[in-house]
């Protein structure tokens, strides 16, 4: 129960199966109050109702963690909007006391297409929820955190494609790399405030995502099935298998615990060992 008395905000934790509710998980069982948050309905086309969380899913996972002893709320938030982000920030205090975790989950890695066939609207709609979206997130939790006086933990789910690139994923990829240099920046400034602001970058993970991304370049790549395009995924990956939520959720746990209290401006490899930059 490390992190008991902290407050954790979770953007884009409101799909099951998801990355986001695997890491509320794991931090509630560490004793952190949780505020679970997704866009809850579509709003264009870019959000469609396949690929974000629900105002229900989001209910029901709060429901889950309450079972477990700690408080957990929802809070719908556009992560393009930076007031929007601010409202969520203000809701953790409100309803919990304090805000004291803050990990930047939404994210968008359903606009795969040749570099020929991107839009402007495709581009925008990648760099404006998994760039931006993380920066109002990093700049809303700091503008709480800092006059807390008591330090904090800011997360980001990058990506594997923070260090490398992808075919398909122009936009994407130049969004996960963004946040590398997001995170050494904003680093340098919140330091002295005993905050630390670190990346997570997992290699593929099949969450409800992954299993459309699984779909997807199998169809690209010419495999005969999605399980041959696994296989062949698992065999280049030194521990043989692609990512589990968990394995996301653990390190999360661990950079948000007193372990890691030095290590900040960092981009964390989870990946069995596919990358090694």
């Amino acid at each position: 129960m490390r992190l008991i008395g902290k407050t954790a905000v979770i953007t884009g934790s409101g799909r099951r199966g998801g990355l986001g509710e695997a890491i509320a998980l794991r931090l509630a069982k560490d004793g952190a109050n949780i505020v679970i948050s997704d866009i809850g309905a579509p709003r264009d086309a870019a959000t469609g109702a396949e690929h974000i969380g629900s105002t229900d899913e989001m209910e029901s996972i709060a429901s889950e963690l309450r079972k477990t002893g700690v408080e957990a709320s929802t809070c719908v938030c556009d992560v393009r909007s930076l007031d929007d982000v601010r409202k969520l920030a203000s809701h953790a205090v409100d309803t919990h006391g304090s805000l004291d975790i803050w990990v930047n989950n939404a994210g968008i890695g359903y606009i795969m297409k040749p570099l020929l066939d991107v839009t402007e609207d495709d581009w925008r709609a990648v760099i404006d929820v998994n760039l931006s979206g993380s920066f109002f997130g990093v700049k809303a939790a700091a503008e709480v955190m800092v006059p807390q006086g008591k330090g904090g933990r800011i997360v980001n789910i990058a990506s594997q494609a923070a260090k490398s690139g992808f075919p398909h994923a122009q936009a994407y990829t130049s969004s996960k790399h963004g946040l590398v240099g997001l995170v050494r920046s904003a680093a340098t400034e919140l330091g002295g405030h005993d905050i630390t602001v670190n990346n997570v970058c997992p290699n593929h993970v099949t969450t409800a995502l992954g299993a459309w991304q699984n779909k997807y370049f199998a169809e690209v790549t010419g495999a005969a099935s999605v399980e041959d395009y696994l296989k062949a995924m698992a065999a280049r990956i030194p521990m043989g298998r692609p990512g589990l939520p968990e394995d996301t959720a653990n390190a999360v746990a661990w950079l948000c615990s007193d372990e890691a209290r030095y290590i900040t401006a960092e981009s964390m490899n989870v990946s069995g060992g596919e990358e090694p930059h």
